[in-house]
């Protein structure tokens, strides 16, 4: 999540353990504590494209380092915060509680945390949860907003039950992200087995800042079909199917390449590639894509959100991310909202994979 989310958080989960001690200083800590896995960042400016990928949410998201942190900082905790009566093991399980609902919250996300690491590689995503999403964190923000201004001697209830209506209506959000992923993964499953479709593995994500539209990647091998539907729609209701030629043979020729190896683990396999002049251009559409509409009559350019291109010649760093293209994100997000109400044809349109440096925009077959 976003580190605005992830310090509302830990302000929030601060202030229920240590709230009635250390008043408004708890929030302080929790958000501190909150945002501090994602002081992986601070390395950015030091490693390669391939380095980030691989170390974000890598080992400060470990269940490890949250372990090794707490036993760490519990003794230092315990005496700064000798006059409120705050032990060693309270100490240590503030650090552990806020650490790991980073974390936690985290693993809801697409993006995936490596919480086994060292002992795993594999990333725990669950994707129920857009990677920033304004009903989850907005009654965070307002609660705490809220609690800033309470004296924190005089209002110990009240605080206590502001912050828990906080907490408990962006969880209950959550908990509807469970509910509504499992109705748009029925109906995915629904119209595939309709079609009688064959398929390797399938994951479901939301599209932006909700939890009604959902996006379904269909891996088939030699192609993804990446398809729309929201919780409001019958099982009944045809989903429109775009499809993606994965391109194995691009890959082939640099397959061992480090940074191409990087490309493939990070995005768990769900990557398509594109001849590029100077190498490979490689996108993952677990992100989904932002689109542009009437550049053509009925055309809709797909620019994949994660992508990059890997040059064979270059020295030094020779993967380069490609930045997403936000100009057309209003118009996208105003669609979504149509999408959402019914509205399938201001959504769709006759889709080409644009953002492909040095090529032509490729028509997709599509599905229906």
């Amino acid at each position: 999540m976003d580190s605005i989310t992830q310090a509302a958080l830990g302000a929030a989960v601060g202030e229920l353990m240590l709230g009635k001690r250390l008043g408004n200083r708890a929030l302080l800590w929790g958000a501190l504590f909150g945002t501090l896995p994602d002081m992986d960042v601070l390395l950015a400016p030091f490693l390669s494209t391939a380095g980030k990928l691989v170390h974000h949410r890598g080992a400060s998201h470990s269940l490890l380092l949250m372990v090794l942190a707490s036993f760490a900082l519990a003794p230092w905790l315990a005496k700064l915060w000798k006059k409120e009566k705050v032990s060693k093991p309270v100490a240590g399980a503030f650090v552990f509680v806020v650490w790991s609902t980073h974390v936690l919250i985290d693993c809801f996300t697409v993006y995936g945390t490596s919480v086994l690491w060292p002992f795993s590689e594999a990333r725990v995503a669950f994707n129920h949860l857009f990677i920033i999403d304004f009903f989850y964190t907005g009654p965070l923000v307002v609660t705490l907003v809220w609690l800033a201004f309470l004296r924190s001697k005089k209002s110990k209830a009240k605080r206590r039950r502001l912050n828990l209506w906080g907490l408990g209506l962006s969880s209950g959000y959550v908990v509807l992200s469970l509910l509504a992923k499992w109705a748009a993964s029925t109906g995915f499953d629904a119209d595939l087995q309709r079609r009688g479709v064959t398929y390797e593995r399938r994951m479901e994500a939301p599209t932006p800042l909700n939890i009604l539209l959902w996006r379904s990647v269909v891996d088939r091998g030699d192609e993804l079909w990446v398809g729309y539907r929201t919780i409001f729609e019958f099982h009944r209701t045809p989903v429109r199917w775009t499809v993606y030629p994965r391109g194995r043979e691009i890959v082939e020729p640099f397959v061992n390449e480090p940074e191409i190896q990087a490309i493939i683990w990070f995005s768990n396999g769900w990557w398509i590639a594109r001849e590029n002049a100077k190498g490979v251009w490689m996108a993952d559409l677990r992100f989904g894509e932002s689109r542009a509409w009437g550049v053509k009559k009925d055309h809709v350019d797909r620019r994949i959100g994660f992508s990059w291109v890997f040059s064979s010649a270059e020295e030094g760093d020779r993967l380069r991310r490609i930045n997403p293209d936000g100009r057309n994100a209003g118009d996208t997000l105003k669609r979504i909202v149509f999408r959402i109400f019914g509205q399938r044809d201001s959504w769709e349109g006759r889709p080409r994979l644009a953002g492909v440096p040095g090529a032509l925009p490729e028509f997709l077959r599509v599905v229906e």
